[in-house]
């Protein structure tokens, strides 16, 4: 593309950094699926066994949207997209699913009110924490290269048992870039899918943060600062 003063243009950063690990996702077996940024509350918090008046839904206090009756808000996790697509789709699959995600969060270097995520759901008969680890092992060291030091912590995430976060080595310290574990049974018996049978392992990784490890940015308001001077330098 050209613009008025006949400079070529170019796409951002994190759209680069979203088509690199599509691809990376691609040669391992997923496909990528597109959602909606507009979901229910049902798919957004119930189907992912965060009912009304769970803490979790304190953490993702977000935007709703009018009329309230509708319940319908702004998506604040991707594991939205994978709730629906389990609904809409006979396991077995592999997915990944880069969106923009919104929350009411406080604004500083490393968080932001609106971001992006790249997740993904491998829905199969026999998987295990052992796939997990794997699968992203292998997406960060292709994506950022075999000598970031990666690391993995027990956490906890409502759709998800047991869970686990990633965190890679980021100016000097720990810095978190996906929550991740296997599908928790509840999410399934929401989505109207066989417990017994299937089982799933979910992760969701941060777009923004990945950029800024792999190029050494400091703050993270710079993406959407539409600073072509910054911009300029992918």
């Amino acid at each position: 593309m050209i613009n008025k003063n006949n400079q070529p243009g170019h796409l951002h950063p994190i759209s680069q950094m979203t088509w690199q690990a599509s691809q990376i996702f691609a040669e391992m077996g997923f496909s990528v699926v597109e959602g909606t940024e507009i979901e229910t509350e049902f798919f957004n918090f119930d189907a992912l066994n965060i009912p009304a008046g769970h803490p979790a839904r304190g953490m993702q206090d977000t935007f709703w949207l009018n009329p309230l009756a509708a319940k319908k808000l702004l998506i604040t996790h991707d594991t939205t997209i994978d709730a629906r697509y389990l609904s809409n789709n006979e396991p077995p699959f592999r997915i990944v699913t880069p969106s923009r995600v919104f929350r009411n969060e406080a604004t500083d270097a490393t968080h932001e009110a609106q971001f992006y995520q790249f997740g993904g759901l491998v829905v199969e008969e026999n998987v295990s924490l052992g796939h997990l680890k794997g699968i992203l092992e292998h997406f960060y060291k292709k994506l950022l290269g075999s000598e970031i030091s990666l690391r993995f912590r027990p956490s906890y995430f409502s759709f998800v048992e047991p869970g686990m976060e990633i965190d890679i080595k980021w100016r000097g310290q720990w810095l978190e870039v996906c929550g991740a574990g296997l599908s928790h049974p509840n999410v399934f018996t929401s989505c109207k899918r066989d417990s017994s049978k299937w089982r799933g392992l979910a992760f969701g990784s941060a777009i923004d943060r990945l950029v800024m490890i792999k190029y050494g940015v400091e703050d993270i308001r710079h993406f959407y600062s539409g600073d072509q001077r910054f911009l300029k330098q992918f």
